[in-house]
């Protein structure tokens, strides 16, 4: 397509400029070839909107008749927010149907209306209420038992073999047999199903020819009137096991919610949901984890960590591509004015590579802080009500492959795909191995791991290189990865991963965890800086008593709450202390890219000043020192009238700093100033706390939080995973989504005009104002 902006309607064209590069690249040219249907999308989605994500991150495809959004936030927000962008058009034929094809699906009384994927509020939340507690994760622990039978069973039909195409083999027969027992439906002709449901893909999601629709429209039919009498048989034994006698049980009590047109979409619907997205998933995992060198091999002797890697899988790689929104009011998005009725695709396979949430996109890491943020599931009170059984399915998979197949490979071959926008896994996989390398499994496993992998999995073990105490009072320190030489060139080897300017980790430092900013400019290390705090508790005291050059360590991360806007054409960096360590970062970034930028170095004395000879070096014409022994204190008054658009003042330090510069620059517009200070001050402070209760939006789940106990807490004691770390209101990792009432945020994470929103909070610090009631987005 060509982006013609005079021929769309003017409130399209508002806020919508294409990039254009300086070498040739426009990204009006690549707009007008997008082609989800093609083969470049098919293979990597996520890869082929790269270029948008960069230069057009929402931009109109005039083809399909959608605006594209392919950034994380953006495409997180359409996801939190589903009254201003409505899930109604979710399936939607993406290519109208011929004559002919309406007319097949009538003669078939095809009437698909509405399920859990599709439907707006209020109806949405009070179905989901009604029937989500089966995918309660204590519900699904109990079919493990289950699948790892039918995993076995499948496998030891063709191990001896040495090749076999597992698509056809295990991984589409096991999620379709386990989401008949998940769903208590009898079982019928897998082959028959198969062809049904890439018929429902591609009606729904596709792009058939005119030819094709009359077949396609007549195999959908068949599946709606397949789906009527599976309905029909259950309800003669109401009380038998599975997800949809239960939705019948529930029909009697709430006729009203649970009706006969939504039971009978929801049976179509829940076959080809239950099963379709966790066959391509473990598909795209298994080729992505043979693809990668040495990652195989490492998951079989440390099945433990395959919970991680699929996550990582399903950042990458996942069995769903895309979803699609339709905005119910203009609004406008980042910036780009959409009229009601747009019609969105949401391109989360381009998300979850987006580079500002998660650094080295196209890495697989296993020990990635945030991997379970993945927008693959979806978002908010959508995400998918499944996520939990597909995980279960996918780590006993994987464990018994890698465990019994130590040296499995990919064929050669030419991989294909069913064309469509939303749904992606290759239709075979073939793999080779030696029969006689076959191994006997553990008696063991580990433990099913729901929600994404706990802290402890998520922890990696770094090896302290280098100790430098020049400075009197602050230990640096260099790490590098503990990894062994057999695994030195795998995923999460050395190099470590890479991280933006004000990113920290979390270490373990003689039984408290602590949080420290990285700097330094060699992408082999990590290097953090570390104040001797004397009547501090504990932490910094252990690192300067206990590490010397070999010390192991546990750290997490890393993760970041503090970083320079992107489009900042002037920094004013302000740093206290040993919070230079993340200024000189921003510094050294600034420097490379060629922004303007200006340190401001704050100490009591020279001697005390950590990186000063680098600094001197690096960014000597940049910096000013405000020393106090030298009579040279930073004069805050300097920068009242410094803001204008591109200026970002950035600071690091002790309290008294960061909170007077925010006292004495009132006047600087909202976002301008962005602060992180040492300590977590009062927030943990109760002796002013209310009682206060949450209301669980999926579930209506009410939960009363007790003035001496904090969010997270409640949750946790009430059977919710959330992730978190620090518990201080400095990580960021127990962020979850609030649909209503009045936050007392108490965190250092979210910015004024996060908190202004009310849309989060962060569980461990925040609560309600008073004894208000919060609705929680989860």
């Amino acid at each position: 397509m060509s982006i013609d902006l005079s021929a769309l309607p003017s409130q399209v064209n508002d806020g919508y400029a294409p990039a254009t590069c300086p070498f040739g690249f426009s990204a009006e040219k690549a707009a007008e070839n997008f082609d989800p249907f093609g083969t470049e999308y098919q293979l990597n989605p996520g890869e082929a909107l790269k270029w948008a994500r960069e230069n057009a991150p929402i931009f109109f495809d005039e083809k399909l008749g959608y605006w594209v959004i392919t950034r994380y936030e953006d495409v997180q927000e359409v996801f939190r927010d589903n009254v201003t962008y409505s899930p109604s058009n979710a399936l939607e034929k993406i290519t109208p149907l011929t004559q002919e094809a309406q007319e097949i699906l009538k003669a078939h009384d095809f009437s698909l209306n509405r399920t859990l994927v599709n439907e707006d509020e209020p109806q949405h939340t009070a179905r989901r209420r009604a029937l989500g507690g089966a995918f309660d994760t204590k519900e699904l622990a109990h079919h493990d038992v289950m699948v790892r039978k039918l995993v076995r069973e499948r496998i030891e039909q063709f191990q001896g073999s040495g090749t076999v195409d597992l698509v056809g083999a295990l991984l589409y027969d096991v999620p379709l047999t386990v989401a008949f027992h998940f769903l208590g439906v009898p079982e019928h002709d897998m082959e028959l199903l198969h062809k049904y449901s890439v018929a429902h893909t591609v009606s729904t999601w596709g792009r058939p020819s005119d030819e094709e629709q009359a077949e396609i429209a007549s195999s959908v039919g068949k599946f709606w009137q397949l789906a009527g009498d599976i309905l029909e048989e259950l309800r003669e034994t109401p009380e038998a096991e599975g997800w949809m006698p239960f939705s019948i049980r529930m029909q009697k009590e709430m006729p009203e919610v649970v009706t006969d047109s939504y039971l009978h979409s929801m049976m179509m619907a829940g076959i080809v949901a239950a099963h379709e997205t966790t066959a391509h998933s473990g598909a795209n995992a298994v080729k992505l984890i043979l693809e990668t060198p040495g990652l195989w091999q490492k998951l079989g002797k440390h099945p433990e960590l395959i919970p991680n890697a699929i996550e990582e899988c399903l950042r990458l790689s996942g069995g769903v591509a895309a979803w699609r929104r339709i905005t119910t009011t203009d609004t406008e998005l980042s910036g780009v004015k959409l009229p009601k009725g747009s019609k969105l695709l949401m391109v989360s396979a381009a998300a979850n590579r987006d580079p500002e949430v998660f650094p080295d996109p196209d890495v697989i890491d296993l020990y990635r802080d945030n991997s379970a943020q993945h927008l693959t599931f979806g978002y908010g009170s959508h995400q998918c009500l499944g996520k939990n059984l597909a995980r279960l399915e996918l780590q006993v998979i994987l464990q018994e492959l890698t465990t019994r197949f130590p040296d499995l490979t990919l064929a050669d071959q030419e991989f294909t795909f069913v064309a469509n926008t939303s749904f992606r896994g290759p239709n075979a996989l073939q793999v080779e191995w030696d029969p006689a390398k076959v191994q006997t499994p553990p008696a063991e496993f580990p433990e099913m791991v729901f929600n994404g992998p706990s802290r402890e999995l998520r922890t990696r073990k770094l090896m302290v290189k280098n100790v430098d105490d020049s400075v009197p009072g602050i230990r640096r320190l260099v790490l590098e990865s503990a990894e062994s030489e057999e695994s030195a060139d795998t995923a999460d080897g050395n190099p470590l991963p890479s991280w933006h300017p004000g990113a920290h980790i979390e270490v373990e430092a003689g039984g408290v965890n602590r949080h420290y900013s990285l700097c330094g400019d060699d992408p082999q290390t990590w290097e953090i800086a570390v104040a001797l705090e004397h009547n501090g508790r504990g932490g910094s005291r252990w690192i300067h008593e206990n590490l010397v050059e070999g010390s192991t360590l546990n750290v997490r991360g890393p993760r970041n709450n503090f970083r320079a806007d992107a489009d900042a054409t002037h920094l004013i960096l302000v740093a206290g202390g040993v919070g230079i360590t993340p200024m000189l970062a921003m510094a050294d970034d600034a420097k490379k890219r060629g922004i303007s930028y200006e340190l401001h170095y704050c100490g009591k004395n020279r001697s005390t000043l950590a990186y000063l000879d680098r600094i001197e070096r690096d960014h000597g014409p940049n910096t000013e020192l405000h020393i106090s022994d030298e009579g040279t204190r930073l004069n805050i008054e300097q920068f009242q009238k410094r803001h204008a658009e591109g200026v970002q003042l950035l600071a690091c330090g002790p309290d008294r700093l960061t909170s007077s510069l925010l006292e004495q620059l009132p006047q600087w517009p909202e976002g301008s100033i962005r602060h992180e200070t040492f300590t977590a001050l009062n927030a943990l402070d109760s002796s002013n706390n209310e009682e206060f209760t949450v209301e669980i939006n999926s579930t209506g789940e009410a939960l009363t939080v007790a003035a001496n106990t904090t969010l997270l807490e409640t949750l946790e004691s009430s059977g919710h995973d959330v992730y978190a770390d620090c518990r201080e209101g400095l990580c960021g990792t127990c962020e979850v989504g609030v649909l209503s009432g009045d936050i007392d945020h108490r965190d250092h994470v979210l910015s004024e005009r996060e908190k202004e929103t009310g849309a989060k909070i962060l569980t461990c610090v925040s609560r309600a104002k008073g004894c208000s009631k919060l609705v929680l987005n989860i």
